[in-house]
């Protein structure tokens, strides 16, 4: 069996193995941080309107191409006030072409019409740069934040918007990721009772995402990969390669425990865990694989991130822990007195009470998982603006005083960008501006701006919505009608309607994505555990935590429900790519617990072939360290929470809520309820299917005496 000869190779040469993982972990580190990364936001590489217009200014109006920073201004007595206009203009001068890297117009409010409040109190000015935001250095707008520091004050208030601003004030979650990992070490050590038993998964954790993560930063130099994916990796890497080691070294004591030499049980905990720990992370693998479907670069980037990050936390659970557990050899064995039957454990006797009235159970179960889904399906798709923004950032403060100094939409205009030619002339692109005047979602038109060539133009549209208002969604669409209608060379662009582009092609292409997963994963539990139903099953619950995940991100951060607790600033719609995301995750980690559960469960069944036994059974043998294991994934995630960003407080949260429902609802009493009403129909499988698939086993057979103990921690 070859793993069974990796475990003794790993056990035999661990100072070996240690040594390269070590090499690794460095050399890699220093290439990465030589090489620096090349993330990019933005969302090209597929086929749309937005993207049209995009690359049409890009290579006949480069001025108007890129994505641009706001400086807004508020002053009591007025931005022509002499002392505050020379204050302005000072500014202004520091932060334009020539000043500031990758800057090519700068309009300013003494300059351009329309540019000043009614009343003189609030302006503001925009510095247009050569490409979009995701495309540039992240610091790009760091001159002009330190500039505006400097001249706000003495009765002159200063804030930033827009994209590129926006990019420069991302902050790190290095803070949220040692959060992470000390609730992750408390959780181990409360389960372990032992500093050298917790230590092992967090060190092979680290250094896998420590490794993943590098891989994420080399990826960036040769696909796109967007700024948040390597939170996203090591979100997810830390999860997953922490549990994944627990898992491994849970059952190494076990083998101890039963009288195995260290170099035996570390074969029967590679062999049994460390399969289950392959099948379950490929699992994560091929669910992850299901973004490719979208066939958009973007998603290719987080997709690849992941993987990798996942990737190197399996191999370090399958060498690197083995390795480790050789040097400590018999000394991460439980002691005696905090070694428990599982017989005599609260799982134990709950999954007796879940049996006694599992149509009541199963009915309660469902009925909770089906309220918590319920807000799922009104769920709206698309890219929330700077207004959500926490109050005290200046990106949702500039975002308040543009809104309340010209309307909601100028923190979202939108270009028409119009190819010129035989049926598309500039008397044409005027008459087609005067009809946009009169849209009733209008709020202003600027006139026609022509290039130098005279084959390219455009016109700004400022809605009257905000950028994330489905008026303006609706706006959008309807000018691509009028332009179609009229068989006009022109295009909607902007960054509002690259995210409404991006938004719907998101939509149309998620279905096909989630039935692929899911009868992915159904054919590939249906091999593992012989059952159609079990499998189905699996699926049809795994659907149901996730449905759980989007009702609560819907609630909270859709209809602003918990708003203040979470910390987001005020509701809006969901990231159109964030249910693709948390699907393929989720999908994946739930068959994490779903085959750690069930390979026990089958172990038994086949064992002693009685099915209510041997959920019994299953479920208090894996109870205890499956909620450990949840209990570490849950607190690595809500961690995220805790950090500024939007998006990933939304990734953490669905991600937590998921694996919390899983590990508890669906565990703990759907699992046990539906299994007992089903009886022996849980393993009917169809000879003519039984002889079509490959046979698969997740779990080598055991030692007999390894069944009876459960080692994750202390009695209680």
């Amino acid at each position: 069996m070859i793993l069974a000869r990796m475990s003794r190779w790993c056990y035999r040469h661990r100072r070996r193995v240690v040594f390269l993982w070590v090499v690794a972990f460095v050399v890699l580190n220093a290439i990465g941080g030589t090489v620096g990364d090349a993330y990019s936001d933005n969302f090209s590489g597929y086929k749309s309107d937005s993207i049209e217009a995009f690359d049409l200014l890009q290579e006949r109006f480069p001025e108007r191409a890129g994505d641009t920073a706001d400086i807004v201004f508020k002053a009591e007595q007025g931005v022509q006030d002499p002392d505050v206009r020379a204050r302005v203009e000072e500014l202004l001068a520091a932060v334009g072409p020539g000043e500031v890297d990758d800057a090519v117009t700068l309009e300013s409010p003494y300059e351009v019409p329309g540019r000043v409040r009614a009343d003189g109190s609030i302006g503001y000015a925009t510095v247009t740069f050569d490409e979009q935001a995701g495309d540039l250095p992240a610091d790009t707008a760091q001159p002009l934040i330190d500039a505006a520091e400097d001249a706000d004050g003495d009765g002159l208030q200063i804030e930033l918007s827009g994209p590129v601003v926006a990019r420069a004030l991302e902050e790190s979650q290095s803070a949220s990721e040692y959060i992470g990992l000390l609730a992750a070490v408390v959780i181990l050590f409360i389960a372990f009772g032992s500093l050298l038993a917790m230590s092992l998964p967090i060190v092979a954790a680290v250094v896998g995402v420590g490794i993943g993560s590098v891989l994420v930063i080399l990826l960036s130099h040769a696909i796109t990969v967007p700024s948040f994916a390597p939170y996203l990796a090591v979100m997810i890497g830390l999860g997953v390669g922490i549990d994944y080691a627990l898992f491994i070294v849970v059952r190494y004591r076990s083998g101890l425990h039963d009288g195995l030499d260290p170099e035996d049980a570390n074969v029967l905990a590679l062999t049994t865990a460390g399969r289950a720990v392959l099948f379950a992370g490929s699992t994560v693998l091929v669910s992850l694989l299901g973004m490719f479907m979208l066939g958009v670069d973007f998603y290719y980037g987080l997709s690849l991130g992941a993987m990798a990050a996942v990737l190197m936390t399996m191999l370090a659970s399958v060498t690197l822990v083995p390795a480790i557990m050789g040097f400590a050899g018999s000394k991460l064995a439980a002691k005696e007195h905090k070694r428990v039957h599982h017989r005599d454990t609260a799982a134990f006797r709950w999954s007796r009470q879940i049996q006694r009235r599992p149509w009541l159970m199963a009915g309660v179960s469902l009925a909770v998982l089906v309220a918590l889904a319920l807000p799922m399906f009104s769920i709206r798709l698309g890219a929330a603006d700077q207004g959500n923004d926490p109050t005290s950032m200046t990106t949702r403060r500039g975002y308040d005083l543009l809104a309340d100094g010209f309307g909601p939409g100028f923190n979202g205009p939108m270009l028409l960008a119009a190819d010129l030619s035989d049926r598309t002339t500039p008397d044409v692109v005027n008459a087609f501006a005067d009809e946009v005047r009169a849209d009733p979602d209008v709020s202003f038109v600027a006139p026609t701006q022509l290039n130098d060539t005279g084959d390219a133009a455009v016109v700004t549209v400022i809605p009257k919505g905000a950028p994330q208002d489905r008026s303006t969604e609706r706006l959008v669409h309807r000018l691509r009608d009028q332009i179609r209608d009229l068989d006009l060379d022109m295009h909607v662009g902007s960054v509002t309607a690259v995210a409404i582009d991006s938004a719907d092609k998101t939509g149309q292409r998620l279905p096909y994505t989630v039935v692929a997963v899911i009868v992915v994963s159904f054919l590939l539990l249906m091999t593992v555990f012989r059952s159609i139903l079990v499998a189905l099953k699996a699926a049809v619950m795994n659907m149901l935590s996730i449905g759980a995940a989007y009702g609560v991100i819907v609630a909270i951060f859709q209809w602003g429900w918990l708003s203040d607790v979470i910390g987001i600033g005020r509701p809006g719609p969901i990231e159109f790519w964030a249910p693709l995301i948390l699907f393929t995750i989720l999908f994946g980690l739930s068959m994490d617990y779903e085959v750690f559960l069930l390979s026990r469960v089958r172990e038994e069944y086949v064992r002693t072939n009685d099915n209510a036994t041997a959920v019994a059974d299953g479920l208090a043998s894996t109870a205890r360290v499956i909620t450990a294991a949840a209990a570490i994934m849950i607190a690595v995630f809500m961690s995220f929470v805790l950090g500024d960003q939007r998006v990933l407080k939304l990734v953490g949260l669905g991600l937590a809520t998921a694996v919390f429902v899983d590990a508890t609802i669906v565990r703990m009493v759907l699992v046990p309820s539906t299994m007992e009403l089903l009886g022996r129909a849980n393993w009917w499988l169809p000879r003519w299917v039984d002889r079509v698939l490959p046979h698969v086993n997740v779990e080598a057979e055991p030692a007999p005496d390894t069944r009876a103990d459960d080692l994750v921690g202390s009695r209680g």
